[in-house]
């Protein structure tokens, strides 16, 4: 039986479920941003509390496998303090940045603390306070030293994302599984699903890369790694 009718048919369905894939991605890369970039601070420049706090979190969420994390948020602790009416997309949007926090936070430790201490020193000879040299010092050169590593983390969510099924998201992989239900035709449907997810992932990790070169460091950081 011809694919291609069938594909074009489910078309508007597919584009459907490409976005929402890619709007988990992107939601999850950023959740990942804003709670793995302080906790990378707080593992390098915190207190021994904090920096057991830290270690605690990324211990839990690289310890359990995406599907528990997925059940155990939907099922147990977002009920658990009221916010059940959560959709699924949010939760899973939600358990994917936390669970990449945990990755990205080490990415971003390793290349802070690649920046030296001597740097840090010579911008609080010149009267800069901590916090001051952080940013204006260290974060602009450890950003720059992490995207390559960083970038890693959007296929691992783009293959992660597809787990979201389970808890009802209506993604890529829920939409091809509801074509196989409708159509009885497995094969063709999945390795069309396939190829979506090989050309998501290529392409994303093609403009990643593009962005590494524009802003690498001449010598340092993205070529040295």
């Amino acid at each position: 039986m011809d694919i291609l009718p069938i594909l074009i048919d489910w078309l508007p369905y597919l584009l459907s479920g490409i976005a929402s894939t890619l709007g988990l991605v992107l939601a999850a890369l950023g959740l990942g941003v804003l709670l793995g970039l302080p906790m990378a601070l707080g593992q390098v420049y915190g207190a021994r509390p904090v920096r057991w706090v830290v270690g605690i979190y990324v211990w839990f969420f690289r310890g359990l496998p995406i599907l528990v994390l997925l059940f155990l948020f939907w099922f147990g602790i977002f009920p658990a303090l009221g916010l059940g009416e959560l959709s699924a997309f949010i939760v899973g949007a939600v358990v994917l940045g936390l669970r990449g926090a945990a990755y990205q936070s080490q990415i971003f430790r390793g290349a802070i603390q690649s920046v030296g201490e001597g740097q840090m020193i010579a911008a609080r000879s010149l009267g800069m306070s901590r916090l001051t040299a952080i940013r204006s010092v260290i974060l602009p050169q450890a950003m720059r030293i992490a995207l390559p590593g960083w970038s890693n983390e959007y296929p691992n969510i783009l293959t992660d994302s597809a787990v979201c099924y389970a808890i009802g998201v209506v993604e890529l992989l829920t939409i091809t599984s509801r074509m196989v239900t409708q159509t009885h035709i497995t094969m063709p449907i999945y390795l069309a699903a396939a190829g979506i997810f090989i050309v998501l992932n290529y392409g994303g990790l093609k403009l990643l890369h593009r962005l590494e070169k524009r802003i690498a460091i001449p010598g340092f950081g993205t070529g040295a790694m």
